[in-house]
Formats: C-alpha cells, sequence, structure tokens
C-alpha cells in the first residue's frame, strides 16, 4: 500500500527537467522520500540531483530504502539498480566538484553540509543478477572508480575547499579486483573522498595481499572481516591474526579452512596455534565467531576459553566437534547469550547426541537461529531432542537438511513446535520415504545426490501444508530450499 504524499511525490518525479528545478522550493523533510521513490522509479536525472543537493548531514541507503510509513517495499531486500546506483554516484562526484553556496537548496553552512553517504546493507546473496542490477562486487568496483578517479583527476573551483565525505561501504575482493581496490583505498587518503569500509570480504586472497589490505583499512569502521576460500592453514592464519587484531571494534570475525600444516613439524603447528590463541585473546567487541571447515576436535575449550567477551553467533559447520567439544561449549560463558548456532556437518547421531542436547538447554532462553545440516539425524536422534528443542522458545529459524528424516519424524516436529511461537522458517530434508532404495544408515551425500520420487514429495508437501493450516500455522514457512537466502545474518537477527 502507498499513502497520497508517496503517489504525489511519484507524480511529482515524473518529469525530471521539471522536478529538479522544484528541489530548492521543496521542504527538506521531502528529501528522504524523494530520494526513495527516485530509486525505485530509476529517476536517475532526480537522483542525481537529491544526492548532489543532499540537505543533511548523512544519507544513509539503510535508512532511506528500507520499508516506512508511506511504501511498504524494502528495497534493501532487492539487488539494487544498475542505474540508480550509478546516478547517486555521480551525484556525490558533482557534489564534490561544487561550492558549498551552491551544494544545497539553498546556501549551507558546513555544519549542514553532507558528511557521510553510507552504502552499506545492499543485498548480497551471491548469484547471478540481470544487466540491469548490481552486485556487491560490482558496487565494490563502481565505489572504488570514483574514488581513484576523484584522486587522479579531480577538480574543484580556485579557493575553495571541498567539504570531505566519508563513504562507507561493504567490499568484496578477490585476487582479479585485489590491485584495484588496494589503489581505490590508498587514493581515498588525504581525498576529500574517504573510503570507509564497514564489512570486508576477502575470497581466494592470498596471504601477503589480505596483510597489505587489512593494513590499508580503517580501523574505527571495521565491523566484520570474512576470508573465504584461502586455504590459509594455522601458518598463514598466524601471519594475518595480528593485523585482525588491531581491529578493536571488530564485531564478527568468519574463517574457513584453519588446519595444521601436515607439511610442517608438529610442534610448529602447537606453536602457530598457541600464537592464534593469544591474538584472538585481543578482540574485546567480538560477537560473531565462524570457524567453518576447520579442524578443531578436541581444541574448542582452548579456543573458546581466550575470548574476553562471550559470543552471540557461533558457527562450527564441518569442524569434526567432538563430545569433550560440546560439552565445553555448554558449560563455557558463551552458551548462555548464543543467538545463532551453526553446527551443520558434525555428526550429532551418536556419543554426541546427549552433549548436544545439554548446549540446546543451556542457549534455549536466547537461541534465535539453529543450523543442523548434514547432522546424522534420523527420527529417533530428533524425537529423543524434541524436549529440549521445543524449550527454546524464542527460535524463529531451524536448520535440518541432509537429515535421513522420515515423514513420521517430521509431522512429530511439526506438532510439537507448535508450542514455539516465534518459529517463522523450517527447512527440512527431504522424507526418507520419498526416496527409493537408500542404504542405511544413508550417508549425506546420497541424500544430497540421490533422486527424489517427485509425486511421493508432492503428497508429503500437501500434508505438512495441511498440518499447518489445521495448527492455526499458515505463515511458518516449511522448505526444501537450501538456496532460498532464508538464514539470517548475524546483524539481521
Amino acid at each position: 500500500m502507498h499513502t497520497l504524499v508517496f503517489l504525489s511525490t511519484r507524480q511529482v518525479l515524473q518529469c525530471q527537467p521539471a522536478a529538479c528545478q522544484a528541489l530548492p522550493l521543496l521542504p527538506r523533510e521531502l528529501f528522504p522520500l524523494l530520494f526513495k521513490v527516485a530509486f525505485m522509479d530509476k529517476k536517475t536525472v532526480v537522483l542525481r540531483e537529491l544526492v548532489h543537493t543532499w540537505p543533511f548531514p548523512l544519507l544513509s541507503f539503510q535508512q532511506l530504502l528500507q520499508e516506512c510509513a508511506h511504501c511498504s517495499r524494502a528495497l534493501l531486500q532487492e539487488r539494487p539498480s544498475t542505474e540508480s546506483m550509478q546516478a547517486v554516484i555521480l551525484g556525490l562526484t558533482a557534489r564534490l566538484h561544487t561550492p558549498e553556496t551552491e551544494a544545497g537548496t539553498q546556501p549551507l553552512c558546513r555544519k549542514h553540509a553532507l558528511r557521510v553517504l553510507d552504502m552499506t546493507g545492499l543485498l548480497d546473496d551471491g548469484v547471478e543478477q540481470d544487466p540491469g542490477t548490481m552486485s556487491m562486487w560490482d558496487c565494490t568496483a563502481a565505489v572504488a572508480r570514483t574514488c581513484i578517479a576523484q584522486q587522479q583527476g579531480g577538480t574543484v573551483e580556485p579557493g575553495l575547499d571541498p567539504i570531505p565525505v566519508e563513504v562507507r561501504v561493504d567490499l568484496r575482493v578477490n585476487r582479479a579486483s585485489y590491485a584495484f581496490l588496494r589503489e581505490a583505498l590508498r587514493s581515498s587518503v588525504g581525498s576529500p573522498l574517504r573510503l570507509c569500509c564497514r564489512d570486508l570480504r576477502a575470497e581466494d586472497l592470498p596471504m601477503r595481499n589480505t596483510v597489505a589490505l587489512l593494513q590499508l583499512l580503517d580501523a574505527g569502521c571495521l565491523r566484520r572481516v570474512d576470508l573465504r576460500f584461502n586455504n590459509l592453514g594455522l601458518r598463514g592464519l598466524s601471519v594475518i591474526i595480528p593485523h585482525v587484531a588491531r581491529f578493536q571494534h571488530l564485531a564478527s570475525l568468519r574463517l574457513h579452512y584453519v588446519h595444521g600444516d601436515s607439511r610442517q613439524p608438529s610442534v610448529d603447528g602447537e606453536d602457530n596455534f598457541r600464537y592464534f590463541l593469544a591474538q584472538m585473546g585481543r578482540f574485546t567487541c567480538l560477537r560473531e565467531l565462524s570457524m567453518g571447515s576447520s579442524l578443531l576436535s578436541g581444541r574448542l575449550d582452548q579456543l573458546l576459553s581466550t575470548l574476553q567477551s562471550p559470543l552471540e553467533s557461533l558457527e562450527l559447520a564441518f569442524c569434526a566437534l567432538l563430545p569433550e567439544d560440546l560439552r565445553s561449549l555448554a558449560r563455557s560463558p558463551h552458551a548462555v547469550h548464543l543467538k545463532k548456532l551453526d553446527l551443520s556437518g558434525n555428526d550429532l547421531s551418536g556419543s554426541q547426541l546427549e552433549p548436544f542436547q545439554g548446549l540446546l538447554q543451556a542457549a534455549a532462553a536466547t537461541l534465535l537461529h539453529l543450523e543442523l545440516t548434514e547432522c546424522q539425524l534420523a527420527d529417533t536422534q530428533l524425537l529423543a531432542t524434541l524436549p529440549v528443542l521445543t524449550r527454546c522458545a524464542s527460535l524463529r529459524y531451524l536448520g535440518l537438511y541432509g537429515n535421513p528424516l522420515s515423514m513420521a519424524g517430521l509431522k512429530e516436529l511439526l506438532r510439537d513446535s507448535a508450542a514455539q511461537a516465534e518459529l517463522r522458517t523450517v527447512v527440512h530434508p527431504f522424507p526418507v520415504d520419498c526416496y527409493e532404495g537408500l542404504p542405511w544408515p544413508p550417508p549425506a551425500s546420497v541424500l544430497l545426490e540421490a533422486s527424489i520420487n517427485e509425486e511421493k514429495f508432492a503428497r508429503v508437501e500437501a500434508e505438512l501444508h495441511q498440518l499447518l493450516l489445521a495448527s492455526g500455522r499458515a505463515h511458518v514457512l516449511w522448505t526444501t530450499d537450501i538456496y532460498g537466502r532464508l538464514a539470517a545474518d548475524y546483524f539481521s537477527l
């Protein structure tokens, strides 16, 4: 639904030249809605002029493009339009080259000038997009090009000092874009256009390049470091981690594939691990830690005990956890603060089941998001866990994909979860009833790759849907879609 104010604003922007001429006559209070409508409808001429003449110190995508009283559409949940993003950047460039008395709806004193352009929070779904939208990689490149161009060729009128603008962005970098982004960060030093990274994701980046990039980032801005597919090992991580630890405000650290290097003596491996632990103890604001696909068997207690503050999000997917690891986590001060827990890929079907249930009991009061993909949980283990699982009264998301559950097990889960009023999403596996000739117990690889009987599964879906309707929970999504980006980011919890 749109309000009359929204519809009137959309009508005003139909003729872009006239709308641009009218901007100096419009009250400042209309500018936020004008921006959202122009961004949504790709009114690029108006959008560029809005940024050029923005009358507030802050222009924040997260504030302006969210659902509002005038329009329920949340643009942050969509891939941004390439045209609109380019218009914003062109407007910013124009503003830097304009005398401050012209860069607004009326002559501005410096305290009212745009100081911060916050472009963080854009959707990053990691999938291919149509040419009309921008991925996070495209956004990173566009902002980087602007920084380089500003430093190399930016000019302003003689005698005028441009008012510096801080551009806050989430940066994505890989081998191909590293040199380009490094130049952009260097160019922004001392430039009126200062690039400030909130979340950094580096993929498949050599160790020396990762260190060089970290050295260029502002320690006061960085919120998250996410190193993916770098296969650093403990040796490489021991080189990188002190450069990460200097970011005292870092709230999220995501590391992957942290293993000992079999090519070096075990003494060196232990020394590297102890050094890694010592550096982890330097973080004072860390709230999320992801160690996916890292060999942590018997070492989790050592890692968690070094942290200064309790974690609220812990991802330990495919970490070969032992029963003692789960017990130590349940006893730790982290358990009672956990909002998000990911134990995917750890076998919870045998001796790990009881300590896992103890961990759920410890985290029940705070847990919002639980991911248990490929944990070898069959009906027997699920039914034994339901009493403690349903005590997680605030749980919103439950991921069970890739577990050997039958239709009977899923129905029990659906019935018992009626007590969880906050539950909104359950990602469940294809029931084993829908496969033909499964070995038992079926390996996760078989469940993920084997063909299912589509007719049987259609009946399963229909029955689950009817059970949800009968219990008044049609709003709860039960799905097998693991690629639907249903899992919440820690910062959105």
